[in-house]
């Protein structure tokens, strides 16, 4: 098995809530600033500055002096262990239980601070040791065999290709995307094919499931496609 990532120490559900969202906005390649850390969870700036300097206190995170905030390698660790159990349980949640994306995100973000690292483990064992959550992204302590991929916005007119991930930072920042997703059939592993895009409209048509979707540019630039 894998080695899994440390197990989360006892801090606060709050502070887990910030190492993952960091997490998920530095896996984009976005810079993280308390400013965007306020706006995903929904506190005042002072607030996110406020428990941003604990972390920096307790060695979680740094500050850079742009503002820019990084992982120590502790704090890597610790949000890694709260993702692994969140997207494990999403995983279990789906592919045991039945429930929909949007569904499973919602109850994988109660479970993962409610059971152990070592429960993580034999729970991935049991459902076959997935390498991502059902959205696609990968789940740490895990390798999942590399792929080229690139934005579904980035195909021109007659090109296709499947889905292979949905953004975090696009399921949180647009949570009903889930939905529209799994409703007009761009699941992971579904074929599509671009039939038109404006960038003066800031819209992208897509065919999938043998119907026209159409989405909005940002909407598209949080999809990844590949072969």
């Amino acid at each position: 098995m894998s080695p899994t990532p440390a197990a989360e120490p006892a801090h606060s559900q709050t502070i887990g809530r910030y190492l993952e969202a960091i997490y998920y906005i530095d896996a984009e390649g976005d810079a993280v600033r308390a400013s965007r850390l306020a706006e995903w969870l929904s506190v005042s700036q002072p607030t996110a500055s406020a428990t941003l300097q604990r972390m920096v206190r307790d060695r979680l995170v740094k500050i850079s002096p742009a503002k820019v905030i990084t992982f120590t390698a502790r704090g890597r660790a610790e949000a890694e262990g709260i993702v692994r159990r969140h997207r494990i349980a999403e995983r279990w949640l789906t592919d045991v239980l039945g429930l929909d994306w949007v569904q499973a995100d919602e109850e994988a973000g109660k479970l993962e601070h409610a059971f152990s690292d070592e429960v993580a483990d034999r729970l991935h064992e049991l459902i076959g040791r997935p390498v991502t959550c059902p959205h696609g992204n990968p789940i740490p302590g895990t390798r999942p065999a590399p792929q080229r991929q690139r934005k579904l916005s980035s195909l021109e007119p007659g090109e296709r290709s499947r889905v292979r991930r949905v953004s975090e930072v696009a399921e949180h920042e647009a949570p009903e995307l889930l939905g529209f997703l799994a409703q007009s059939g761009l699941v992971l592993g579904a074929e599509v094919e671009a039939v038109a895009r404006s960038v003066g409209a800031g819209t992208q048509t897509v065919r999938a499931g043998g119907r026209e979707v159409a989405m909005s540019l940002d909407v598209a630039d949080k999809i990844w496609v590949g072969r």
